[in-house]
């Protein structure tokens, strides 16, 4: 079973994930947990590239590349053969990153990243995607904190550094592209405390996947 989680910077997918994880643990599950950029030893590589502030002169272009090199390797070295073993897979962001940051954010047609991400992922796409949700502005002043305390403000603080309409570009087109994804996509208010947000996330497991919860 794959699982996602994505959101805007500073909505708490990295919590999240985690008490996810003792979650199906505690129920006996095997879970790998793993995140994009660098989720494999050459994403480790373009995850320094793609979010060190120093490359803020990316474009587009290129930086829909690197995610998309990003991307094809860890399924290809991780995420597959972690499904094949029969584990749960949970994932801090993924595909549909893609399709909103360089779709709505920078302005990319979301048509064809749908396209090259389906050669990215080659057939392997979540079973459920949760989209945490919360202010721009409360997430990006969580995220900046976040990463002053960690000591990578540098070194990965490139998309906290954008103007905040950028960032509410990005939370428009998640609730847009979770809209159109209903099937897969469901949206968590992230607003609230850990404990209240997990339990969100948790009645969307039980609900959309129950015979894994």
């Amino acid at each position: 079973m794959f699982i996602t989680f994505e959101g805007i910077e500073g909505t708490g997918k990295t919590t999240q994930i985690a008490r996810l994880k003792e979650y199906f643990e505690s129920r006996g599950r095997a879970v790998h947990l793993t995140r994009e950029p660098g989720g494999s030893r050459v994403g480790r590589e373009l995850r320094q590239m793609l979010l060190h502030v120093d490359n803020a002169d990316l474009t587009p272009i290129t930086e829909l590349f690197l995610y998309l090199a990003d991307r094809a390797q860890h399924v290809a070295q991780v995420i597959r053969p972690q499904l094949e073993a029969g584990r749960v897979v949970l994932c801090d962001r993924f595909a549909d990153s893609t399709i909103v940051y360089q779709g709505f954010g920078r302005g990319l047609d979301t048509a064809i990243l749908k396209q090259l991400n389906e050669v990215a992922v080659d057939g392997v796409w979540p079973d459920l995607t949760i989209v945490l949700d919360i202010d721009p502005e409360v997430g990006l002043k969580r995220a900046t904190l976040r990463n002053l305390d960690d000591g990578k403000a540098k070194e990965e603080g490139r998309f906290e550094a954008e103007h905040i309409s950028f960032h509410r570009r990005i939370r428009e087109g998640y609730l847009t592209w979770a809209a159109l994804n209903r099937d897969r996509i469901r949206v968590a208010d992230a607003s609230a405390t850990p404990d209240e947000v997990f339990a969100r996330v948790k009645a969307l497991i039980e609900t959309h996947l129950p015979d894994l919860a």
